[in-house]
């Protein structure tokens, strides 16, 4: 058995819309759907947290009193509460 390496993102984001494509297509079992769900959430949260480390590597250059600076970046907070 050969060692499996870790998927890059575009690729399991790649593998990701092959899922769901089948899956809404409708055109496979119910066990053959619930373990190509399982797989995809499984993709879902590497995508996930791939994300979450490159966020913590950006940094941002922000002018401040005429001199550039850097500082992290910050995503926007999402107010799930808040209704339109």
């Amino acid at each position: 058995m050969k060692d499996e390496q870790p998927l890059k993102f575009e690729e399991a984001m790649e593998r990701l819309e092959q899922i769901v494509e089948r899956l809404e297509n409708g055109d496979v079992s119910l066990e053959e759907a619930i373990e190509l769900f399982q797989e995809g959430m499984r993709l879902s949260k590497l995508c996930g947290e791939k994300l979450d480390q490159i966020e913590k590597k950006i940094e941002m250059l922000v002018e401040e009193n005429g001199e550039w600076t850097k500082k992290p970046f910050e995503p926007p907070q999402e107010d799930a509460g808040e209704a339109l």
